[in-house]
């Protein structure tokens, strides 16, 4: 728990010294109990349940003070939340190697399968959006509440040459802020890379200053980056993973394909596909995020069912000051009832 005002926790002093004052004036009534003994001071403590009776109404409102004290320094914890206007990119490679069928049928068609459930099980108020990369990246779908365009858009992916983590990643920050005026043409289609190629990428509006935060703290926006391989082509993965970490945007990385790579037939050869755990952890330590390994289609089905725990639930530092003020006047209210119940006074 923090406090956002916390110097008025000093007057949590007076709560002792309240009770030293409490015990102070039961001190002063017993010494006047004795020199003067009367009935009607010895009835009250006799009665069932008098001396408790006499010592909770104060108790209560010693307690309601204390609440009342630590309102007025604004405290706020770590709360879950649900999130507010989510979008979600999922980031799918759809290079030749997702053929591979260590995962059956093969790793794309398992991949199709358990994202077309991430998406139908999430809220219906979450956004997301579709971005195919192999040797450059598309995006296929832009973010949209309808899950069947989501489901549509992930049945049309279709596999191409080469592997630009990099590009998925860039492509799907400029999917989520159209007005930073992220240059893609250079980024993701730079000659560098090979020859330009016309794809379908989002809209540059004009651009936005754009000013750097922590990394990881931007509790409405997320990428899920999907991949069985190394990158082959396109610029380097963290390169993007900063672009991402600077916008304070998680990368969630999903490692899709079993430890020891596969061979993959193209064009009447069988080539090694190897898989890059290391790049795809240092994306996801880069942004704040988590690194999943899913070797079969049930297995990135559970980690699907973690990432939207991870990512519709929010860890955030809320208020709760109002809360800790009502418990207050519950806690005084309650006090003096008592008070006038059992002693027909004021505490």
């Amino acid at each position: 728990m923090k406090f956002i005002w916390p110097e008025f926790l000093w007057l949590l002093v007076l709560a002792p010294l309240l009770v030293a004052l409490y015990l102070w004036v039961l001190r002063r009534k017993q010494l006047g109990a004795i020199r003067y003994p009367s009935l009607g001071l010895v009835r009250p403590a006799m009665a069932p349940g008098g001396v408790w009776r006499r010592h909770l109404p104060p108790a209560v409102f010693l307690l309601g003070l204390v609440a009342a004290i630590l309102a007025a320094a604004r405290p706020s914890a770590l709360l879950t939340l649900p999130s507010h206007e989510r979008i979600i990119i999922l980031a799918i490679d759809v290079s030749l190697s997702m053929r591979a069928s260590d995962v059956l049928p093969t790793r794309l068609a398992a991949a199709k399968d358990a994202a077309k459930s991430f998406v139908q099980e999430l809220p219906s108020d979450v956004r997301v959006g579709i971005v195919s990369f192999a040797g450059t990246a598309a995006l296929v779908q832009a973010p949209t509440r309808d899950r069947d365009d989501l489901v549509a858009a992930i049945e049309r992916l279709q596999l191409d040459r080469q592997t630009a983590i990099g590009s998925g990643i860039i492509v799907s920050l400029a999917t989520l802020f159209p007005d930073h005026g992220i240059d893609l043409e250079p980024l993701v289609l730079g000659r560098r890379w090979g020859p330009s190629a016309v794809v379908k990428v989002p809209e540059k509006k004009a651009e936005k200053k754009f000013d750097p935060v922590e990394a990881g703290s931007n509790p409405s926006k997320a990428i899920i980056l999907l991949t069985d391989g190394r990158r082959t082509t396109g610029p380097h993965p963290n390169e993007a993973a900063r672009m991402a970490a600077e916008r304070g945007v998680k990368v969630f990385t999903v490692g899709f394909g079993t430890a020891a790579g596969a061979q993959v037939p193209i064009e009447g050869y069988s080539i090694y596909m190897a898989f890059d755990e290391e790049t795809l952890k240092a994306v996801a330590d880069l942004t704040r995020a988590e690194y999943f390994h899913a070797s079969s289609g049930d297995e990135l089905k559970k980690v699907y069912n973690t990432l939207s725990s991870r990512i519709v639930l929010n860890k955030e530092h809320t208020e709760i000051a109002m809360l800790l003020a009502a418990f207050s006047a519950f806690l005084l209210l309650a006090a003096g009832s008592l008070s006038l119940l059992w002693t027909n006074r004021s505490v």
